[in-house]
């Protein structure tokens, strides 16, 4: 089958599955093979600016025609039989609406699948649909079942620990923005408590002062799109800010970046490594930290 993934998360869960796209988006880079592939999405966005830039540039991009464009000839020349596409956010990669104009104007001949999940059970959902288009539904049972069992051993062991502190996970830095959808579950699970958004929540910008009412134990800084590296180099967006030294997790070096490009932002089966990374940040002494790639302390420079 020739399948088109069209966002990260579902080029891992082809992988996963057993079946190598055709072709994906710009941003697909895991496994690495995926980076090689044809790209068929472009974006107006410069990714490497400072997270200001970027938002001022996705709010032009959204009121002039939209974030991504649709590379047709790239699309055409794949000659899809499924293509795989997002509902959840049009900041995130190119909206359905968009895919579906182009497949109808190419008049191709092919099935378009929509994720749209907002929580753990939905991402898990989501592989089992993959799986059925794919024909490989056995296969993503035994995924599911295993990502399961790893979410259970996480929440089982975590449901042990002597207190649950408040965590708080930003996924943008400038507006300052409050992670939602999956992330409050996966803190949950890990053995925190996430007062600023509710499971399913959107992720939501947030005034600063509101943060610091909230005075998180853990702060974790997870930018969409942002590896380790970019996220150490738009830290003044953070540390700049009034009151940031006063937070109770700066005070206890309890701030951390994790990755937000691989990990926080990308529903797909590595959303459990999310949760296990997570869970080392909440419970150093019950669980393994996370790998240096992966997440460390504000309080220290880049690798």
């Amino acid at each position: 089958m020739r399948v088109v993934s069209l966002l990260p998360s579902a080029t891992e869960i082809v992988y996963a599955l057993g079946v190598e796209p055709v072709a994906t988006s710009h941003e697909c880079d895991h496994p690495p093979e995926a980076a090689d592939l044809p790209s068929v999405v472009d974006s107006r966005v410069d990714a490497d600016a400072d997270s200001a830039d970027i938002d001022a540039q996705v709010t032009d991009a959204e009121s002039s025609g939209g974030v991504y464009e649709i590379d047709r000839e790239a699309l055409a020349e794949a000659d899809p039989d499924l293509v795989v596409s997002q509902g959840i956010c049009e900041v995130c990669a190119v909206d359905t609406v968009v895919v579906e104009e182009a497949i109808a104007d190419l008049g191709l001949d092919c099935e378009l699948l929509t994720t749209d999940p907002h929580s753990v059970d939905d991402i898990l959902e989501d592989i089992r649909r993959i799986g059925a288009a794919l024909d490989r539904e056995d296969r993503a049972e035994d995924l599911v079942a295993d990502l399961q069992a790893r979410i259970d051993r996480v929440a089982d062991r975590a449901a042990e620990a002597p207190f649950r502190p408040e965590v708080a996970v930003l996924d943008w830095l400038d507006p300052a923005m409050v992670a939602g959808h999956w992330v409050p579950e996966l803190v949950d699970l890990a053995g925190g408590e996430y007062g600023l958004a509710d499971p399913g929540d959107a992720s939501t910008p947030r005034e600063w002062a509101e943060i610091q009412e909230y005075d998180p134990d853990i702060l974790v800084a997870a930018p969409c799109g942002f590896e380790l590296e970019q996220t150490f180099e738009n830290l003044g967006d953070l540390t700049d800010r009034d009151g940031w030294t006063q937070l109770r997790a700066v005070r206890m070096n309890r701030a951390y970046a994790m990755d937000g490009h691989h990990l926080v932002n990308r529903p797909g089966p590595r959303v459990v490594d999310t949760l296990e990374a997570l869970a080392g940040l909440i419970h150093p002494d019950e669980f393994d930290r996370p790998e240096e790639w992966a997440a460390r302390s504000l309080a220290t420079s880049p690798a």
